[in-house]
């Protein structure tokens, strides 16, 4: 997981990946381990029940996922509407964000 210094990092220069359910920003790291930071908000995913459930979606799929993204910190940020979608539309679209990240994601800046 990220820690406050890297989200600010990500946010600062990162490259962007975006789909009617998701905002994914990415940025080399400089180690060979992808780490994963969340920002589900309250405003665009009203019940506490729902948020947790893009959690957990969120959390799996970049697990399945982590070798691809060997490399790259990555922030993912919900939109309005995303807890209405099925799972297997979550999945989808996150692993449409991952094959971007991958692509993109290796000429990203490294520095601080």
């Amino acid at each position: 997981m990220l820690d406050g210094v890297s989200y600010g990092r990500v946010f600062r220069k990162a490259g962007r990946s975006k789909d009617r359910h998701f905002t994914v920003l990415y940025r080399s790291n400089g180690s060979d381990e992808a780490r994963l930071g969340l920002a589900i908000s309250k405003k665009n995913t009203k019940l506490a029940t729902a948020r947790n459930r893009l959690k957990r979606l969120v959390r799996e799929s970049f697990r399945q996922n982590k070798d691809q993204l060997a490399g790259l910190d990555v922030v993912v940020l919900n939109q309005r509407g995303t807890q209405t979608a099925d799972n297997l539309t979550l999945f989808a679209s996150l692993k449409k964000h991952w094959a971007a990240c991958q692509k993109k994601g290796r000429g990203t800046a490294s520095r601080n």
